[in-house]
């Protein structure tokens, strides 16, 4: 911008020192006034005055013209210039909006292959477990199967317990109602029949003293 304020201020400069010129020639060519502005110039005025009229004129015309073309191309903006910046702009916005979306895509796909990768860690530390509890469920059947094995034994040790123990404390028979009764009961608690110790006999067929 300051180099513009610049360029402007030089170039009007010169556009008004050329008009000046200008008028200066047209005076001379016109009312046939002797040339004023060469005489400002002290080392070659001498050969400036030799420079007939209509030449000046045109020379004084041709600078005014292009000087003040380009203080005007300077001073107001050059469509075609604002148009190549409006394109090289939106490129450069739309450049850096796509930069910004495929560094978010690539940080998403990071973030993607971090968790498929972790949850592929997972999968083979689940595989590992099930895999160690089907080796321990194989190593336990034969386990179990002892173990019911045991328990049937035991459920049958207990029936032969309960039936000897019945033999051995319900050791007599009711002589009214037949069931096995304790030796120590002196009535049936289920005829109330009265109970009597029957003593057994011994023949003693041959005794020697």
């Amino acid at each position: 911008m300051r180099k513009k304020g610049i360029a402007i201020w030089l170039f009007s400069t010169l556009t008004v020192i050329a008009f000046v010129h200008l008028i200066d020639a047209a005076s001379a060519l016109l009312f046939n006034n002797s040339m004023q502005i060469l005489q400002l110039y002290p080392i070659i005025n001498q050969q400036l005055h030799q420079i007939p009229t209509d030449i000046y004129l045109y020379a004084s015309a041709a600078s005014t013209a292009i000087l003040w073309a380009a203080t005007c191309l300077i001073t107001f903006d050059n469509p075609v210039e604002t148009f190549l910046n409006k394109i090289l702009s939106d490129v450069k916005n739309q450049t850096t909006t796509e930069s910004q979306i495929l560094e978010s895509k690539s940080e998403l796909f990071d973030l993607m292959y971090e968790t498929v990768e972790a949850d592929s860690e997972t999968l083979a530390q689940v595989k590992d477990l099930m895999r160690n509890v089907r080796a321990e469920v194989k190593d336990m059947q034969p386990l179990k199967e002892t173990i019911e094995k045991t328990k049937k034994e035991l459920g049958s040790l207990r029936k032969q317990m309960k039936i000897l123990e019945e033999k051995l404390l319900f050791n007599i028979v009711c002589s009214s109602c037949g069931k096995m009764l304790r030796p120590d009961f002196n009535l049936c608690p289920y005829c109330a029949n009265s109970l009597t110790l029957q003593e057994k006999m011994i023949a003693v067929t041959d005794y020697k003293k």
